[in-house]
């Protein structure tokens, strides 16, 4: 195989919702909070830019996550170019630099909503760094760097378009973190900072395996997904995905994208209807990790 980033499947823009794994999770969790995620220009109760202040927030966990996953991009990119043995020295010199520049320029939900007095940027490194020394030191980043670096023409790195695909002739969403040839076959990782979650995780992974088949031609027993865990330690689940596995992956797409039209007074728009339809979550542990809280419980 040795597809390149332009073999990858363009479509055309288009209003209707696209399925993926964390926007029905998110359905699923909490309707106001989707709502003020995907909807946020149609209320007519708080300012557009109040909304979007508070989505664009983040959190030390996930700004975590964030910088792990593009440091890693960054390794990756480099070896495209040059696969001179990476100096562990300047590459988490290069790490603490954009740790740095990612807090400075964000606002946290933790100081915002005075949990934390400030963002204490060290403690951020050293799980970044304990993260980026995780993967440094497996056993795949080795394999990668003597088997899969020998065919890097077909390495696919993180995507554009964020991995939007047609699944029965719906639109989803399945961008994979890094996907990569060995031979005949198509390994995909997916780089994990978060608890293991392996039914949620497994579904992600038959996802990227539906969007890879799809792109590709690829049987799916000639794909192998990898969920790779960063934190606390370096481990992994893998599956294998079948035909049948795929086929009932695709029914439920189907289920979920319909439970998801149904809040809409506009498929084909994709025009929400009114935010009261929209329920707020019994679970109010939720909403203490919202970045939504004071829309819901305003002082």
């Amino acid at each position: 195989m040795n597809e390149k980033l332009n073999d990858i499947k363009r479509y055309d823009y288009s209003d209707i919702l696209g399925w993926s794994v964390s926007r029905y999770d998110k359905f699923k969790l909490c309707q106001r909070q989707y709502y003020f995620d995907y909807y946020g220009k149609y209320d007519t109760e708080y300012p557009r830019s109040k909304i979007s202040a508070l989505k664009s927030m983040t959190s030390t966990a996930l700004e975590t996550g964030n910088i792990i996953h593009d440091t890693i991009k960054a390794l990756l990119e480099r070896l495209l170019k040059s696969e001179k043995p990476v100096n562990s020295e300047k590459f988490l010199d290069y790490a603490r630099q954009k740790t740095v520049e990612y807090c400075d320029a964000k606002t946290f939900a933790e100081v915002y909503y005075q949990q934390l007095e400030k963002i204490d940027t060290d403690r951020i490194y050293e799980s970044v760094k304990s993260g980026l020394n995780n993967f440094i030191g497996s056993d795949r980043c080795r394999w990668i760097m003597e088997k899969a670096i020998t065919n890097k023409t077909g390495w696919i790195i993180e995507p554009p378009g964020y991995g939007e695909t047609r699944i029965d002739g719906m639109k989803a969403y399945c961008k994979v973190d890094f996907l990569f040839p060995v031979d005949s076959d198509i390994f995909i990782l997916d780089w994990k900072t978060g608890k293991p979650d392996e039914k949620k995780h497994a579904k992600q992974l038959i996802g990227y395996s539906t969007w890879a088949a799809n792109n590709f031609g690829r049987e799916p027993s000639r794909i192998f997904p990898v969920t790779a865990y960063l934190l606390p330690q370096y481990a992994e689940i893998s599956i294998k995905v079948s035909v049948p596995d795929i086929a009932a992956f695709t029914d439920t797409v189907k289920t979920e994208t319909s439970e998801m039209y149904a809040a809409l007074k506009s498929i084909e728009q994709n025009i929400p209807k009114e935010k009261k339809e929209f329920a707020m979550t019994g679970n109010l542990k939720i909403c203490g990790f919202c970045n939504y809280r004071e829309l819901c419980f305003p002082k």
